[in-house]
């Protein structure tokens, strides 16, 4: 079973629950939970502990000219695994255990095996390995900051380019999120194959007379 650790005053990250764990630590992390639109990704790293930028943090925190900087030093000084879970395994499995095989996916696709894992949230996505679960570990731990980094812009570019398909939603914008005006093009356009029929905002236009727009 996974160990939980919870850091909720002021927390900054670090490096400290890598060395605690020993071996080559990957961190992991997913985006993309609650839009209506899209996969949810996932994304493992494995930072070189004498080769990482301490910018690193927390995707929210950071703009999103910051996020790609970092996106890019990331993948050149780090290990790197991306992995995602599908709108149709969202509505198969629920959006938790999609999420948990999103983690599961990343993990596999790094093209070394780590020792150890730091995992953000409290819940153990059962990778297989020594895992320790962070309640905000994206804020607290440099190497889940890191695959919170390249999970969010990761999947923002699936979003746009999604949106190059689909302009009515304006998912290069909101990443498929319940915003007035993603809203709004759903009840006047209609659902895509790309909305999660499972949540609740897309499920009501599934009625009799709702749109389609596939």
């Amino acid at each position: 079973m996974a160990k939980q650790f919870s850091f909720l005053d002021n927390p900054e990250p670090s490096f400290s629950h890598e060395l605690e764990m020993g071996g080559r630590v990957a961190g992991l992390d997913e985006v993309g939970r609650g839009p209506l639109a899209g996969p949810v990704v996932a994304a493992a790293v494995i930072l070189d502990p004498e080769n990482f930028s301490p910018g690193l943090n927390d995707s929210k925190k950071l703009t999103a000219g910051r996020r790609q900087e970092l996106f890019f030093e990331i993948r050149k000084t780090s290990l790197v695994g991306l992995g995602q879970a599908s709108v149709e395994e969202i509505d198969t499995l629920n959006i938790l255990e999609a999420s948990m095989l999103a983690m599961r996916r990343a993990l596999a696709a790094l093209p070394v095996k780590p020792d150890a894992c730091l995992v953000d949230g409290n819940r153990d996505p059962g990778l297989g390995f020594p895992t320790k679960c962070l309640v905000k570990g994206d804020a607290i731990s440099f190497s889940i900051a890191a695959a919170s980094i390249i999970a969010k812009v990761s999947r923002d570019k699936i979003m746009a380019e999604l949106a190059k398909e689909f302009p009515e939603y304006g998912w290069e914008q909101n990443a498929g999120y319940g915003v007035p005006y993603h809203l709004q093009a759903l009840d006047v356009v209609g659902l895509t194959p790309h909305h999660r029929k499972s949540f609740a905002p897309v499920r009501r236009l599934l009625g009799e007379d709702s749109k389609v727009t596939y």
